[in-house]
């Protein structure tokens, strides 16, 4: 069977999932889920020109004064009536400009005698010095968020400010996870067993989006359990791990054929994480990753992640990278995409010297997966290699 390469996988497993129905919550229940509408600003930022410094407002044609003070205004009381030629009201950082005023003189600047201003210093040297102008921000009717773009704290801000109070997003996605193998044991277990770690190991790279998780457990390595577990789940996304290879034990892609997934594809050209594999059940996206918790990880990062985001709304849900120099030299590579795990020290990135998939400590230990791709040539240290950041 021939391998499919990494991008052409990625792309036929966000094709297999439904987007999930869009539902407004409160500002601060939409932290890091995804816009599913633009936010549109209900009011303009500043709503009125506003001091940008503490000082006194007054007409810039009207220096170098001498000025009289006949009130200050302040930010949520405005001073209330028109200013004349001749005359300066105290102002304060946020305060709205009275009328017929348009320049701040900062108070480092000003001297005062009474309600006699004059100017200390060399004053401001344009009109509109010191002041932020009505809609300096954005105005009413511009686009705050873009749909597709995720909800950072900054955005939920910018929301707050233009007015708007509930936002359009995805409903969580319903994403159920299912650890395969008689060899497995919960963790804290008495025995020699091995402890089961995909479930939380998936759970972890989910926690910071907007999910639901069904956790099925581990399930044992039979066609009949297996095939009744899947055919009763109820979700938008089933993730398995193990029992995805051609061993005798592998029963992973039988029971899902037989609780009805099509399957889309089976074996990427990926290191680590070869025998991945993907299809779908009714609307429920299906995505079956080696049991080999390094693999795990990786095939999570690459796939189960950009799914997630995607069925959640994202614009752009895969993984971003980054360049860096690498430490030392890297061999050529060949026909599968290589994920190696790697530190940063110094700015450079080190590959571990040992790549076998089977060392979870040698994961906890990276910062950083440096991107090889399929036929890449060999590479010297200081040369630029992309990046996946992972701590």
């Amino acid at each position: 069977m021939t391998l499919v390469p990494v991008a052409e996988a990625q792309a036929r497993v966000l094709a297999l999932g439904r987007h999930v129905d869009a539902v407004d919550v409160p500002l601060i229940e939409a932290l890091g889920r995804w816009a599913a509408a633009p936010v549109i600003a209900r009011r303009t930022q500043p709503a009125a020109d506003l001091s940008a410094m503490d000082g006194y407002a007054l007409r810039f044609a009207d220096l170098p004064g001498p000025f009289q003070v006949i009130g200050e205004s302040a930010a949520g009381t405005p001073f209330g009536t028109a200013v004349d030629s001749g005359q300066a009201v105290r102002i304060f950082t946020g305060a709205a400009l009275p009328s017929g005023t348009d320049t701040v003189l900062v108070q480092e600047d000003a001297a005062r005698d009474g309600a006699t201003l004059t100017l200390a210093g060399e004053g401001p040297a344009h009109v509109g010095r010191n002041v932020r102008r009505r809609g300096l921000d954005f105005h009413e009717g511009d686009i705050l968020v873009e749909r597709g773009q995720r909800l950072t704290p900054a955005r939920l801000a910018v929301a707050a400010t233009g007015g708007v109070a509930r936002l359009t997003v995805a409903r969580p996605v319903r994403v159920a996870l299912a650890a395969t193998g008689d060899e497995l044991v919960e963790p804290g277990t008495p025995g020699d067993a091995l402890p089961e770690s995909n479930r939380l190991l998936l759970r972890a790279l989910l926690a910071d989006m907007p999910v639901e998780i069904v956790d099925l457990g581990i399930l044992p390595d039979r066609l009949d359990r297996l095939t009744d577990a899947f055919a009763r789940v109820d979700a938008d996304v089933l993730v398995t791990t193990g029992g995805a290879s051609v061993g005798d034990h592998d029963l992973v892609r039988p029971a899902l054929a037989a609780a009805g997934t099509t399957l889309d594809f089976w074996r990427i050209a990926l290191r680590p994480g070869k025998p991945m594999l993907a299809g779908r059940r009714g609307d429920m996206a299906v995505v079956g990753l080696p049991g080999n918790p390094v693999s795990a990880f990786v095939t999570a990062l690459l796939f189960v992640r950009p799914l997630v985001a995607h069925l959640a709304g994202a614009s752009d849900p895969f993984p971003s990278v980054s360049r860096v120099l690498l430490g030392e030299n890297l061999p050529a590579n060949g026909e599968r995409t290589d994920y190696l795990r790697a530190e940063l020290r110094d700015g450079r990135a080190y590959a571990s010297t040992i790549q076998d998939s089977s060392m979870l400590r040698t994961l906890a230990r990276s910062t950083c997966l440096i991107v090889r791709e399929s036929h890449a040539p060999a590479a010297a240290a200081g040369d630029s290699a992309e990046v996946l950041m992972i701590a």
